[in-house]
């Protein structure tokens, strides 16, 4: 199954759910129902999103460099701000351990989240919570054997991606 068809079927509920807390599809599951009295649809706000994951999955630069230093990159973001043991269960086999927003804010910043509400066009708890939502599925479906893909392979799902989805 390609990158797309296992976030599809994920935005769609096909896959399992991994927590019964909220985390894994079913963060993803009610950001697409557009529940928690966000102002704007779950699918918007994934569709807004979705270019600016693919574009830190594909950067590999340095983090400070305006990046956020690709797939291993980000993954080491989470391991620095004591979330690794979340950032690891993404890529394992198994369930997805869920983040908060204000967990995004901590890994980003306040500023990085800032720009990333600005390339979105949406308010800055709307990316956070997107991303909080997205994040962990992303990763699971880039790591679908749990264990880092060499980066030829992810720069090709996410090409197949950015091509499918016309961005």
């Amino acid at each position: 199954m390609g990158l797309l068809e296992g976030l599809l079927g994920a935005l769609a509920g096909q896959a399992r759910s991994d927590s019964p807390a909220g985390g894994g599809l079913g963060g993803l599951r009610d950001l697409l129902a557009g529940g928690g009295g966000r102002s704007r649809g779950g699918a918007d706000l994934i569709t807004m999103l979705l270019p600016i994951v693919l574009a830190m999955m594909q950067n590999r630069g340095a983090a400070g460099g305006g990046g956020m230093g690709g797939l291993g990159g980000l993954l080491q973001q989470f391991q620095q701000a004591g979330l690794g043991q979340q950032a690891d269960s993404w890529v394992g086999t198994g369930a997805n351990a869920p983040i908060s927003p204000d967990a995004v804010v901590d890994v980003f910043g306040r500023d990085r989240v800032a720009q990333i509400a600005a390339q979105a066009g949406v308010s800055e708890a709307e990316a956070s919570t997107g991303l909080a939502a997205l994040l962990p599925e992303f990763v699971n479906q880039l790591t679908p054997a749990g264990q880092m893909p060499a980066n030829n392979e992810v720069d090709d799902a996410l090409g197949d991606l950015q091509r499918s989805l016309g961005i």
